[in-house]
């Protein structure tokens, strides 16, 4: 299991954990809604860090965003496994004729 898939799993765990004692559950005692809100926080930070220029700063950010989004994923029941099939699906489809299809819907 790679470090993203662990990741996923201890959301998944922390689902049914006490919010006082855990932040993830915190955060998924306060609904979807809130999940979204603090996903979007950390990606403006994140960024913010890649217009600085800081890698470092961009890398803490960047794992922070990760986070929030499998948090986010979880708190509307999708897994990483449903994203991970997503990119399956377009692997080998070019970006500009994946919009394209997007777009027709």
């Amino acid at each position: 299991m790679n470090p993203l898939e662990e990741l996923a799993a201890t959301i998944e765990a922390r689902k049914s954990a006490d919010p006082d004692s855990s932040w993830t559950a915190k955060l998924l005692s306060q609904g979807p809604e809130k999940a979204a809100e603090k996903f979007g926080e950390e990606a403006v930070e994140a960024i913010i860090e890649a217009v600085k220029g800081d890698a470092e700063a961009l890398t803490r950010e960047a794992a922070d965003v990760l986070y929030h989004l499998l948090v986010m994923l979880a708190a509307r029941e999708v897994t990483l496994a449903d994203v991970l099939a997503e990119l399956e699906r377009r692997q080998g489809t070019s970006g500009l004729q994946e919009k394209a299809a997007r777009a027709r819907r």
